[in-house]
């Protein structure tokens, strides 16, 4: 995979969503068929042969390339979103972010014991969101929980919330 590549395609947004952040916008990544092939396959070559039965998306992002990767590996997709957003019942889990209180949401019947879970989504900065989803999925007693981000800011150090024994990629690293 030529990371390079990827990396200028990224776009840079400053002062969003509000003053101060330096937005990382995908969807540049995403418009190109090549680099989206790119990403599927890369992806895949990452998890093939894990035993992944289920991919899971965080809201909104890791909707678009989640599915992608689960249809690759044959598994299962399965969205964690925004509050109001799912019909059946729900467990939650609240967190902090950069800019303020937020909570993530899964179907109670989403998972199982069974599962071998890809969590996936577009970025790693501080960690709030993906550390709720990682402690969301902990309530189904998985196998195993893999974690994977299209883009890690290394500078702001959200790997070190997360349990060692959790195995993290990122595909592209940026310093802020």
């Amino acid at each position: 995979m030529d990371t390079k590549k990827l990396e200028k395609l990224v776009r840079n947004i400053p002062d969003f969503p509000i003053k101060g952040i330096q937005f990382k916008d995908v969807t540049t990544l995403f418009k190109e068929a090549d680099a989206l092939q790119e990403l599927s396959d890369g992806l895949y070559e990452m998890y093939k042969g894990k035993g992944i039965t289920k991919v899971v998306g965080i809201e909104s992002r890791g909707f678009i390339l989640g599915p992608m990767i689960a249809h690759r590996l044959h598994a299962g997709f399965v969205p964690v979103r925004k509050f109001g957003k799912l019909p059946a019942p729900t467990f939650s889990e609240s967190f902090s972010k950069e800019y303020g209180d937020d909570a993530v949401y899964i179907h109670q019947d989403a998972l199982s014991a069974n599962d071998v879970v890809l969590l996936h989504d577009d970025l790693l900065a501080t960690g709030g969101t993906m550390l709720a989803s990682v402690n969301l999925v902990k309530r189904f007693n998985l196998k195993k929980v893999y974690v994977n981000f299209l883009i890690e800011l290394e500078d702001l150090k959200g790997r070190a919330l997360f349990d060692p024994s959790i195995e993290i990629t990122s595909l592209l690293k940026y310093n802020i």
